[in-house]
């Protein structure tokens, strides 16, 4: 059987998933961002159990046919911006058809409708977060960046980054070396 569950977007959420599966004695196949397949199927007395645990953690068990699958837009984007090591190789809007089966027009007006903001727009901010973490973690330089997030361009990446911050990458970073002082200036 599988259930579908809200704001499950990291590996600690999945960790707290498993311990209140298995704290209601419920045995796991899958666990995956946002979707879960167990071997039983939920009474409502499980299911109702199981739902006040997932709040608990801030997680949200859903029966919306409709949010599930604005759950699985989110994760398909979170997955592919902040976990994938590899990138896709064709348009974004055909991988997201292909993976989730429906219409692109379709997805993106439901998200919009919904959401009240585009799948473009969503997926913009978690890459301009991710560029952030890069930045930060200082692994990468921006061309490497560029590559690793699909951007057509470090002029791309650069003039999206600066849009949604007001920063250019390299004045981020040169922020981030300025707020960091050595223990011996301190």
């Amino acid at each position: 059987m599988k259930i579908f569950i809200k704001y499950m977007v990291s590996a600690r959420c999945k960790a707290e998933v498993k311990a209140a599966l298995k704290e209601l004695g419920l045995h796991y196949i899958v666990v995956d961002l946002g979707e879960v397949e167990i071997m039983e199927t939920l009474s409502q007395e499980q299911r109702d159990r199981l739902k006040m645990a997932l709040h608990t953690s801030g997680l949200e068990l859903m029966d919306d046919k409709r949010a599930v699958l604005i759950e699985k837009i989110k994760n398909a984007i979170i997955e592919m911006v902040h976990y994938s090591e590899e990138m896709i190789k064709v348009n974004f809007s055909d991988y997201l058809s292909e993976k989730l089966n429906h219409d692109y027009t379709y997805l993106s007006n439901l998200f919009s409708e919904v959401q009240g903001t585009t799948i473009e727009h969503f997926m913009i901010a978690h890459k301009v977060e991710r560029i952030k973490e890069l930045i930060i973690y200082d692994e990468l330089n921006i061309s490497q960046i560029a590559w690793k997030l699909n951007y057509s361009s470090v002029a791309h990446l650069s003039n999206q980054f600066k849009k949604a911050t007001g920063l250019a990458p390299s004045k981020f970073r040169q922020l981030k070396e300025k707020r960091r002082q050595p223990i011996e200036e301190i």
